[in-house]
C-alpha cells in the first residue's frame, strides 16, 4: 500500500518517496539537490494523494478512431494548497505539479527559538504574512511544511486556514517530509478533521525541538542560509 494508516499519521511508502528522503538526510547533499529533492518529493506525495485519497469518475470521450469509456481523477479544480514559507517553497512546486490548477495560498509563520519551548513542549509562534484564496466545502485543502516537529507552527497556520475559511473544506491534509511524534499528536489532538500525511514519522525532539534523525533545517538548507 503506498499510503499506510499508522493511527497517528498516514504515511506516504512509494519507494521513490523514500529513495528521495534518504537522499535530503544526507548532510553531502548540496543545495541544489536539496532543493531539487524536496520538489521531487513534493510531486511523489501529490500523486500519491491523487491515487490514495481522490474519487474517480467514469467519463465517454471520443478517440481518433471510436469512442470509450474511462476514469478521471475527480476535483482536481478545486484544491488550495497553503504554502508554510519559507521551507515549503520547493516542496510546493512539486505539488503543483500533480496540482497544476490549484489555487495557492502563503502563510510566513514561524517559531520563536530564542524564547525556546516550554513546559508543554510548544513554542511561541509568530505570524508574519497571510494571503489565503477562498476556501469552499467543495475544497480539497493541503497544508505543506516539509517540517512537522513540535507542532506549534502548524497549529497557529491551521487555525489561520480554518478561521479564514467560508466553509469546512471536503478534505484537509497536513502533508510533511518528516514529523515528531509529539507535533502529530499535537496537531491531530488540536485539528481532528485534519488527515496527517508524512514519509517517515521520526524518533523524536532533541532538547532544542529539531527532529532526530530529522534533515536539519530545511529552510536553510534548500537556500543557503546558514
Amino acid at each position: 500500500m503506498p499510503i499506510e494508516d499508522r493511527d497517528d499519521a498516514y504515511l506516504i511508502t512509494h519507494a521513490l518517496a523514500k529513495d528521495t528522503l534518504l537522499r535530503l538526510r544526507d548532510v553531502e547533499t548540496t543545495q541544489v539537490a536539496f532543493r531539487k529533492g524536496l520538489v521531487k518529493l513534493g510531486r511523489i506525495c501529490g500523486y500519491e494523494i491523487i491515487d490514495g485519497a481522490m474519487e474517480t469518475e467514469y467519463v465517454t470521450v471520443q478517440t481518433p478512431l471510436t469512442e470509450t469509456t474511462g476514469e478521471r481523477v475527480k476535483g482536481l479544480d478545486n484544491v488550495v494548497i497553503i504554502n508554510v514559507l519559507r521551507a515549503a517553497t520547493p516542496f510546493v512546486e512539486g505539488l503543483l505539479k500533480a496540482f497544476p490548477r490549484a489555487k495557492q495560498g502563503v502563510i510566513s509563520a514561524g517559531r520563536d527559538e530564542e524564547a525556546g519551548m516550554d513546559e508543554e513542549g510548544e513554542f511561541p509562534i509568530t505570524i508574519d504574512y497571510v494571503k489565503l484564496p477562498e476556501i469552499t466545502e467543495k475544497d480539497t485543502v493541503i497544508v505543506a511544511d516539509p517540517m512537522l516537529a513540535t507542532g506549534s507552527t502548524m497549529c497557529a497556520v491551521l487555525d489561520h486556514v480554518l478561521s479564514n475559511a467560508e466553509a469546512e473544506p471536503t478534505d484537509l491534509f497536513v502533508l510533511s517530509a518528516v514529523s515528531a511524534p509529539d507535533g502529530l499528536l499535537r496537531v491531530g489532538d488540536q485539528f481532528p478533521e485534519a488527515d496527517l500525511l508524512t514519509v517517515s514519522i521520526d524518533d523524536h525532539l532533541d532538547d532544542d525541538g529539531y527532529i532526530i534523525p530529522g534533515l536539519g533545517d530545511a529552510g536553510d538548507r534548500a537556500f543557503r542560509t546558514q
